[in-house]
């Protein structure tokens, strides 16, 4: 129980690496404000907000919800507030929300852009602006951009989108430098390998066999915000290779099919 009395605020909560970090840091005694765009679900993708609370409950954990389209400040903002008047604080903040467009520039209608730019580098850093003065006053907190480390090998292609992921980065890298001296860490995190998510399921990214489980992101979250802030700060990290730092030999059980072979890819375009 290494984060007993600690408060997780999650966005993108309902499914996929959202959820499994919800259970994972709920396991370790955190207590959870979820949050997504809607609380019931979507008709063409499985799980909601509602159902990961159920989850958690049984678990014994306490846990909030908190509709928020994280392109609102308005609702960020609620988001916050809400945090406040149920807990009292917030500890960590994982920004995972999320918006896809993986195609190239020519085929990038420019309300695709704005999708990506508002939910990813926009909400995350709108996210960020709403709690780190709760973290600040504390003394202690942790931020964790779903994002990648900065490698432009693969901009071709996916201009729109690693924009957007970049910009997260960046935020990562220039807020932790801001804010060190306070006892907050911000850290970016992202997959070596294709993570089992609809996203992987949409857009066609191999097959089963070259996935890994959410688990893993879940781990590497975790390996981050059990030390204290002042440990390590402002790093675009790698799952495997964190997890690898912290002695983890065992990445098998990782793989959503047993003996597969995930492929650890140059650019993670799995979340």
């Amino acid at each position: 129980m290494k984060l007993k009395g600690r408060v997780a605020v999650i966005t993108g909560a309902s499914r996929g690496i959202g959820r499994q970090c919800a259970l994972h840091l709920a396991r370790q005694g955190a207590s959870l404000v979820l949050a997504s765009k809607s609380l019931e679900g979507h008709p063409k993708l499985p799980g909601s907000l509602r159902q990961v609370q159920a989850e958690l409950e049984a678990l014994g954990a306490r846990v909030h919800v908190v509709q928020t389209d994280v392109r609102e400040m308005d609702q960020v903002e609620h988001l916050r507030d809400e945090t406040r008047r149920v807990f009292g604080r917030a500890d960590i903040l994982i920004n995972n929300a999320g918006a896809l467009w993986w195609k190239p520039v020519m085929e990038t209608p420019l309300k695709r852009f704005d999708l990506v730019m508002a939910v990813n580098a926009r909400g995350a850093f709108a996210c960020a602006q709403a709690f780190v003065p709760m973290m600040v006053e504390q003394r202690w907190g942790h931020i964790i951009n779903m994002s990648p480390p900065l490698d432009l090998r693969h901009v071709p292609g996916h201009v729109a989108y690693l924009t957007s992921k970049f910009g997260m980065t960046l935020l990562t890298y220039g807020l932790a430098e801001e804010i060190k001296e306070h006892n907050v860490a911000v850290h970016s995190l992202w997959p070596a390998t294709a993570v089992e998510s609809e996203a992987v399921k949409v857009w066609g990214v191999g097959d089963e066999t070259m996935w890994r489980k959410a688990d893993i992101l879940a781990d590497g979250v975790l390996a981050l915000v059990t030390r204290e802030p002042g440990a390590r700060t402002g790093k675009a990290w790698i799952d495997e290779d964190l997890l690898r730092e912290e002695g983890v030999t065992d990445f098998e059980k990782y793989n959503v099919v047993a003996g597969g072979n995930p492929l650890r890819l140059e650019f993670g375009s799995s979340v």
